[in-house]
């Protein structure tokens, strides 16, 4: 076996091993979906979660179909790479689809937390349709392909901070701003009423999964296990693995740090909820520049990413009076608008032998055109469906059912039922309806 292999062609192993890899940070993107379930699901009231979790595993179901059909067609299209995409039958042909689907997904999947207790599962499924099928791949087509409009000017996003993170934070804002707050958050003089998440554990849990499988998302996208030179096989480009690694890990922690601080400073309080989402919001700073930034400017990316968390969470919430519940906007919105803009300030090249100043303006300005021209898109897509399926009346559930709980009214079920109306339900000690229960001997 061991003579096969060294027999074998080089060209077959490098694409075979390559090609394991890709899959392997393929998967632990994929398992991100995990983490979003978790997450989302200990933002929301115990009467949505059963809902919610319908949310994550649709927007995978249905939109990874859709990306297949059409959307990296799309993509293509967009990034003048014609029509030829991965329908070419090979193995790193669909290798390469999936790759660019659980990117899609985590777009696409970011904005079931916005729009949470109160969307239609019919208007969510609508919009997961055509923002895996159209308004991602675009995004991704300009951003992504050598004929895209913003790869032509330069535009620079390593793993997706703008192009999967910020465009889905900002679908979302714009989302729940057509919507319309779920009943109960303000009152008649505007002030905010805090609904809280019914489990603190399931979101700690879901963030920690999200951090594990961001791995796959920035390391994954950095490296390369071999290549060939001169025909033989020889290991690939890793220059800038280790610092990939490196301004990931150290951006997460500050991100993390930098909500905690904020938070303290606010309220005399750590609260654990802005800790979480702020470690989530330092990757989201990181992930467009990892590959370039150096081991400052991945503290000072990471711990304003995560600073600006309460800061921006309170504004759109008291300011804007927009009903954000999982706090996508200040975690993957303006985190990844951050982290994108921030690009030359905190470069390895704009420090080398000295402040580059033109260099920092120059990438500023494309930084800056590139964010410009993904909301524009972005909110006006969002907008025109959202703002479609309101005019019809099948946005938004009815009043009643938002009450009730969208598991029943959705779904029929209770995610808990021994907390609920408990017909139906049998217990160990064989009552079919916890009402009847009494302390009586």
């Amino acid at each position: 076996m061991t003579y096969e292999l060294l027999q074998s062609n080089p060209e077959t192993i490098v694409e075979g091993v390559n090609l394991l890899w890709v899959l392997v940070v393929t998967f632990l993107i994929f398992f991100m979906h995990a983490g979003f379930a978790m997450l989302e699901a200990g933002q929301v009231r115990s009467k949505n979660v059963a809902n919610q979790l319908t949310k994550n595993l649709l927007t995978w179901s249905v939109g990874v179909a859709l990306f297949f059909l059409v959307g990296a067609t799309v993509e293509g299209l967009v990034g003048g790479a014609g029509l030829s995409w991965q329908m070419n039958g090979s193995s790193s042909g669909w290798v390469t689809w999936l790759f660019g689907a659980v990117f899609a997904m985590t777009a696409a999947t970011i904005v079931s937390g916005a729009v949470a207790g109160r969307a239609k599962l019919r208007a969510y499924i609508t919009y997961t349709v055509l923002i895996a099928a159209v308004i991602y791949p675009v995004v991704s087509g300009m951003s992504w392909y050598e004929g895209g409009l913003l790869a032509g000017l330069g535009f620079a996003d390593f793993a997706g901070g703008m192009v999967v993170h910020g465009m889905g934070g900002i679908a979302g804002l714009t989302a729940a701003y057509v919507l319309g707050p779920r009943m109960g958050r303000y009152n008649e003089d505007g002030s905010a009423n805090v609904i809280p998440g019914h489990s603190m554990t399931f979101a700690v849990l879901g963030t920690l999964i999200l951090a594990f499988g961001w791995y796959g998302f920035n390391v994954g996208t950095a490296a390369t296990v071999f290549s060939i030179e001169e025909g033989a096989i020889a290991l690939g480009d890793f220059s800038y693995v280790g610092r990939v690694a490196m301004t990931t890990t150290i951006a997460m922690a500050s991100g993390a740090i930098g909500a905690g601080l904020i938070s303290w400073a606010k309220t005399s309080k750590v609260d654990t909820l802005y800790v979480a989402n702020g470690l989530l919001a330092g990757l989201v700073g990181i992930t467009a520049i990892p590959n370039t930034t150096t081991w400052w400017g991945a503290f000072l990316v990471g711990g304003l990413a995560g600073a600006q968390l309460p800061v921006v969470f309170e504004f759109v919430e008291k300011r804007l009076q927009i009903d954000d519940v999982c706090a996508v906007f200040p975690v993957h919105g303006s985190a990844g608008v951050l982290g994108t803009l921030l690009y030359s300030f905190v470069a390895v090249d704009a420090w080398a032998g000295g402040a580059n100043v033109g260099f920092m303006i120059d990438g500023f300005v494309t930084q800056l055109i590139g964010v410009a021209i993904i909301t524009v898109w972005t909110v006006a897509a969002t907008a025109l469906i959202w703002g479609a399926l309101k005019a019809v009346g099948q946005a938004r559930v009815t009043p009643e059912h938002e009450q009730e709980g969208l598991d029943v009214s959705e779904h029929g079920v209770e995610t808990y039922p021994e907390f609920g109306s408990g017909e139906g339900v049998v217990a160990d000690g064989g009552t079919t309806n916890f009402s009847e229960v009494t302390n009586d001997d």
